[in-house]
């Protein structure tokens, strides 16, 4: 059944068309620029809070963990609701978080209010892409999606460099407070912008397949994070992966069974679409694990204050925010393998590169090794989000648009905390914190570069020409 929609849709490039992305787009972006400005006051948490590098890194992991949950439901939320009103619903739980950062007076109510920011990001992120897939023409599709990811790139531009300078001079509740009107004139442009392009159908929500993959989701995070207290192969953890595994399984059948999934799980019968998501989920986990080591390592090991400790990532990501809708671009006129393998490859060097001078590094080199490695992500990430999309039929792009999404913040969610947790286990007990810091990242780039070397081999595969990969 529909209501109050139109039948059919006329795609087009117009300045509605961009204001709304970007109008979905800026509470994806304050929800990085948080997450990656937080990151920096990661010292000053602790010491105010009195608590250790494994609590404090709660504050990404809880967010993340909180975004893997809500996205799954955004199929549901599309199809049900006016696009419209899901934005508005989404940007009231968004501000709520925001003003519960800005008054908190403990680190339990600046979860919360992480939580409250999780919750209203996991709406609007996938209803960017989803207004990007159901209303822009195809021709313009590759950069139309590089505008999406253009305004959540700049985040990690900002997030650190102003964010640190904030806290610096005024304190870390300055980084909420000057989000608020940059949400107020996104709310405004969203509601004066954002059209509806598709009917609006009454149906059930799956609510038990919804707390299962939840659940599950919890299980995994938390099996990670006990990984560094209570130590690897403990009962606790071992228990707590089991009941992933468990309610995973459990979610798959009952979602095979239901008349109306929450996910239609047939998009995982795509090879090519399922090669994509396994390289952006990666490289997410990948890019938010760089994003808590990086700075750290420059306050901890070596010795410089919050704005220093931002401004390594600006660079890198001004770059890649620069880089995001030209490579959308690249991948209109060149197609997918080569922009793609390139970024990989870019990617994985950085990577390379900030294990082998971990003994040695300087804020310069640091940050010329960052923007290779940015590089590199801005041409991946559009484009394999692209790629995979075209490989599903329209009626379940939505579905492989919350399998993205869902699977990259958790992927993010698990790259803080396996990075936290190697870099706790290197501080136990060290009498010199800052050695034992350096010793710790170093172990966590090593990681982090053999998964990089995973999205490097599934692109390669999914590029190949027609009918050698599906």
């Amino acid at each position: 059944m529909s209501e109050e929609a139109p039948t059919s849709f006329e795609r087009r490039l117009d300045a509605r068309l961009v204001l709304s992305v970007i109008a979905a787009g800026i509470m994806s972006f304050s929800g990085v620029c948080v997450e990656t400005a937080m990151n920096v006051t990661f010292p000053t948490l602790m010491s105010e809070f009195k608590i250790d590098t494994a609590t404090v890194q709660w504050m990404t992991t809880s967010y993340l963990l909180v975004l893997a949950s809500i996205v799954p439901t955004s199929s549901y939320l599309n199809r049900r609701f006016k696009t419209k009103t899901v934005f508005t619903v989404s940007m009231c739980f968004y501000i709520a978080g925001i003003v519960t950062g800005l008054t908190a007076v403990s680190f339990p109510m600046l979860l919360c209010g992480r939580i409250l920011e999780g919750i209203g990001t996991g709406i609007a992120l996938p209803l960017m892409f989803n207004i990007i897939t159901e209303q822009a023409p195809t021709k313009n599709m590759g950069v139309m999606m590089g505008i999406g990811t253009l305004v959540t790139a700049m985040a990690p531009a900002v997030g650190p460099s102003v964010g640190g300078w904030l806290a610096e001079n005024f304190g870390w509740r300055a980084i909420f407070a000057a989000l608020l009107p940059v949400l107020i004139v996104a709310f405004v442009l969203g509601i004066f912008s954002i059209r509806q392009s598709h009917p609006v159908e009454k149906r059930k929500f799956d609510a038990l397949g919804w707390v299962l993959l939840s659940l599950s989701f919890v299980c995994l995070v938390f099996a990670v994070d006990f990984g560094s207290r209570l130590g690897w192969g403990s009962p606790a953890q071992l228990a707590l992966f089991a009941g992933f595994v468990c309610l995973l399984a459990l979610f798959v059948r009952h979602e095979k069974n239901v008349d109306v999934p929450l996910v239609h799980l047939s998009v995982f019968g795509k090879r090519r679409f399922v090669l994509g998501v396994v390289a952006l989920v990666t490289l997410q986990f990948t890019v938010l694990g760089l994003s808590f080591l990086l700075p750290n390592y420059s306050q901890l090991v070596m010795g410089t204050g919050q704005t220093e400790a931002g401004s390594i990532l600006l660079l890198g990501c001004f770059v890649g925010a620069l880089m995001a809708p030209l490579s959308g671009q690249i991948l209109d006129k060149l197609g997918a393998r080569r922009p793609i393998l390139t970024g990989a490859s870019c990617a994985l060097l950085g990577v390379i590169l900030l294990e082998l001078f971990s003994g040695n590094l300087h804020t310069a080199a640091a940050t010329a090794i960052y923007v290779c490695f940015a590089f590199g992500q801005s041409l991946m990430v559009g484009n394999t989000m692209t790629t995979s999309l075209e490989q599903l039929p329209a009626e379940t792009r939505a579905d492989g648009n919350a399998v993205i999404n869902t699977l990259q913040q958790l992927a993010g969610a698990l790259g803080t905390s396996v990075a936290s947790a190697i870099v706790n286990a290197a501080q136990a007990g060290a009498s010199n914190v800052a050695h034992a810091t350096m010793l710790g990242t170093r172990s966590a780039y090593l990681v982090l570069a053999v998964v990089m070397v995973v999205p490097l081999l599934c692109m390669e595969r999914a590029t190949r020409a027609k009918g050698s990969a599906d």
